[in-house]
């Protein structure tokens, strides 16, 4: 790309300083996505495994959770901490689980908004902002208690930092960038592979040596900062990321489909912005191209550990919505910005509502504990198949504690992991064997099962000795209630033996 040199000691920004004023392009991403963020918060009552893993491990002790995150986790540990500390100032349930991703959501949007304002004036700034906010992704991680949005406004910010500094000869402005990538790097990793998108940005904006030295300082000061947390999770990376599987083809074809859009926004002449491209662009497709590209070889790639990576495609989409109707003509201009309006509403109003129903997960496992709490009975076993399902009701306690759970030989906290060991499996059958009635947490059908000697104890146990009573379907989960079958001598007949006490 043929762009020329700028005088970075002059502002890379367009907008005048009227416009550099204006607060319109922070404060009204900022508020709608605070708003769509708050909408359907609770998704139902519905809870998925990961936030199940972020609301009981935030409710450890200090000293518990340090010690789970030295064998597991660290790549979520800064988060784990801040959820800790939220947890202890209000322990408000689902609302203060996802809370924080709302108000860092919301924190992103403006970010973008202000990056929008300093590359094409605030009108594009208020428009990139609102899209980032509207996207079904942004409002699905703006309602989850994971980490992804609080990286997402991370880099977002160091991003913006990056650009003041390259129309600055002050340092303070690579200071701070090096500082919040540093940040975000310690919420998670891959935030990192953004700087990889930067360093594209330099090269197409043709910047002197003494920006790469400055934005190499500070590059490498983030990465120097967040080095003790890659040593100790690249120990724990077999066991944190070993059941992901190379990319499917769902995978490439999504990841290829929104760069495509971002490339042709950035190549029609009517719409393209060659400063705004050599930002978002790289921004969009680099991050998670390296993932994707990467996991070829270890397979690493979710797209949500790049989210932030759709901040470059609503910068893109911002300079579009803002001179396409000029582009179009005096006379069309109202009907179009009428008719894009409601195919925008048309398509965007459907994901929006899927993405706060609980089916808008892989499972719920709050559906699973009341489930559960309805099907039990006093002196009741319970049995996880597989065994990292115990995490449907780790975040429920008390219902654990009306249980016994047939396979555990120590419990989360005692053995310093998610969800705990299990017995060998002669310890696992002789304990099924003395339970009469039994609770078994399971996969949907069709689902692949584990090979595990532990595992398979499990399922040969409860073929041969139990028979099935109930079994009812939950999203992503079954919870199957077993008896005993009759003694040697006598015929089992389904459904004897099943009545509730």
């Amino acid at each position: 790309m043929n762009t020329p040199t700028r005088d970075l000691d002059r502002p890379i920004t367009p907008a005048t300083a009227s416009q550099g004023r204006t607060r319109a392009p922070v404060l009204v991403p900022a508020a709608l996505a605070t708003v769509l963020g708050s909408w359907g918060l609770t998704r139902r009552d519905s809870m998925w495994r990961d936030e199940s893993v972020t609301y009981q491990v935030a409710h450890r002790s200090l000293g518990e959770l340090l010690e789970l995150l030295g064998r597991i986790d660290a790549v979520h540990g800064l988060y784990y901490l801040l959820m800790h500390g939220v947890f202890a100032l209000w322990d408000g349930g689902l609302p203060a689980l996802r809370l924080p991703s709302v108000l860092a959501t919301a924190l992103a949007a403006a970010g973008v908004g202000a990056l929008g304002t300093r590359l094409a004036g605030p009108r594009t700034g208020v428009l990139a902002g609102v899209l980032f906010a509207l996207f079904p992704a942004t409002q699905q991680y703006a309602q989850e208690g994971r980490s992804y949005a609080l990286v997402t406004a991370g880099v977002v910010w160091a991003t913006y930092l990056l650009l003041r500094g390259l129309g600055s000869a002050a340092r303070g402005w690579w200071v701070g960038y090096g500082l919040l990538l540093g940040v975000a790097c310690w919420v998670h990793e891959f935030a990192a592979l953004v700087l990889f998108a930067h360093a594209v940005t330099l090269r197409l904006l043709r910047v002197p040596g003494r920006v790469w030295r400055r934005w190499g300082v500070a590059a490498a000061g983030a990465l120097v900062a967040v080095g003790p947390l890659v040593v100790v999770s690249a120990g724990q990376a077999d066991r944190q990321l070993g059941w992901l599987g190379r990319p499917s083809l769902a995978m490439w074809l999504a990841f290829l489909a929104v760069s495509a859009l971002g490339l042709l926004l950035s190549r029609v002449p009517a719409l393209a912005d060659r400063t705004v491209t050599a930002l978002a662009l790289p921004l969009l497709i680099v991050p998670p191209g390296l993932l994707i590209t990467g996991s070829l070889l270890k397979p690493w790639y979710v797209d949500r550990y790049v989210l932030y990576a759709l901040a470059g495609l609503a910068l893109l989409g911002g300079v579009a919505l803002d001179r396409l109707p000029v582009r179009l003509g005096t006379a069309p201009r109202k009907g179009t910005a009428w008719l894009l309006a409601a195919a925008l509403v048309a398509a965007w109003l459907p994901a929006s509502l899927a993405v706060r129903a609980p089916e808008s997960r892989k499972d719920d496992v709050a559906a699973v504990a009341r489930t559960v709490r309805e099907l039990a009975e006093p002196g009741d076993g319970v049995l996880f198949l597989p065994s990292r399902r115990r995490e449907w009701l780790m975040s429920y306690p008390a219902l654990r504690a009306r249980l016994d759970d047939l396979a555990l030989a120590r419990s989360p906290v005692a053995s310093r992991t998610l969800q705990g060991t299990e017995l060998p499996p002669d310890a696992i059958r002789a304990r099924l064997l003395a339970t009469p009635r039994v609770l078994a947490l399971t996969d949907p059908d069709g689902q692949p099962i584990d090979p595990f000697p532990q595992e398979a104890v499990k399922r040969r146990t409860l073929k041969a000795y139990f028979q099935e009573c109930e079994r009812v379907r939950v999203w992503g989960g079954q919870v199957v209630v077993y008896v005993r079958k009759p003694g040697p001598g006598s015929v089992a007949v389904r459904g004897e033996g099943c009545e509730r006490r």
